[in-house]
């Protein structure tokens, strides 16, 4: 077996736990390769509120306010006094916000459908013969939070609104990977889309950038700003990491200001 590169030291899957590669007979029509691997899926309406618990039970204090340039949001710290530093996470936001307007930002929609149904496992393929901006996952959240059905990943697409046409495909994209989603009727014939619990459609707009993710800090005024966004469709994955890499800016930032105690 010859690599073009050098094998990497530490490859990703070292870190799930069950992880394999299918063998050949288990695959699927029109499957090439196929891996196996426990992980874990975040259930956004449990896990967001528990983000704002945290910030609550270390001080933190929310408000909310509109504002033309990033280094205004300096005037609105709850103190009454100007903030040393803004961290900007505003997103797509970030297009159009005095004093960032970043053209680079662009939307990649996702389109969804949430259903009740439970497959009893989350999978996904690469590629669809829907199009390249047309993909397929199933998704499963705990704790009662349904099954993402998707998607797309449509770039400087605006729409807000779920379009019933692709709603349609995306059914019938995870249905035909995931034929268990539906099962059979009391015949034992195989079930359609019309098998699906739909709770609700959805779309979100993920906020991409040309060039990837905006990590820096500048000084506009007298006021430190440390960007943090444009992380497209893996903001919850690199969160953590993220979150870490801006505080660590924020810290040195101040450092060279001499700061002692920070006002965000």
């Amino acid at each position: 077996m010859f690599y073009s590169n050098q094998p990497i030291a530490s490859p990703f899957f070292l870190i799930f736990s069950s992880f394999y590669v299918l063998p050949r007979e288990e695959l699927g029509p029109g499957v090439d390769a196929a891996i196996s691997f426990t992980s874990v899926c975040i259930n956004t309406g449990i896990y967001l509120p528990w983000l704002v618990s945290q910030c609550l039970k270390n001080s933190v204090v929310f408000k909310r306010a509109v504002f033309k340039h990033i280094a205004d949001a300096a005037s609105a710290h709850h103190s009454g006094t100007k903030a040393d530093v803004v961290v900007n996470c505003t997103g797509l936001s970030s297009r159009k916000l005095g004093g960032v307007e970043d053209l680079k930002l662009l939307p990649a929609r996702g389109q969804i459908v949430v259903v009740r149904n439970d497959p009893g496992i989350m999978t996904s393929i690469s590629g669809s013969d829907d199009g390249d901006d047309e993909v397929c996952y199933i998704m499963n959240r705990a704790a009662g939070g349904g099954t993402i059905l998707g998607g797309t990943y449509q770039k400087n697409n605006w729409e807000s609104q779920p379009d019933p046409s692709t709603a349609v495909r995306i059914m019938k994209r995870c249905v035909d990977l995931c034929p268990n989603l539906v099962g059979k009727d009391a015949n034992g014939k195989q079930r359609g889309i019309e098998g699906l619990d739909i709770i609700r459609h959805g779309v979100g707009l993920r906020p991409l950038r040309e060039g990837g993710v905006r990590m820096e800090t500048e000084t506009i005024g007298n006021v430190i700003i440390v960007h943090n966004y444009g992380h497209g469709g893996f903001g919850y994955q690199a969160s953590w990491g993220c979150s870490a890499a801006a505080a660590k800016m924020v810290r040195e930032a101040l450092g060279k200001k001499g700061t002692a105690r920070a006002k965000l």
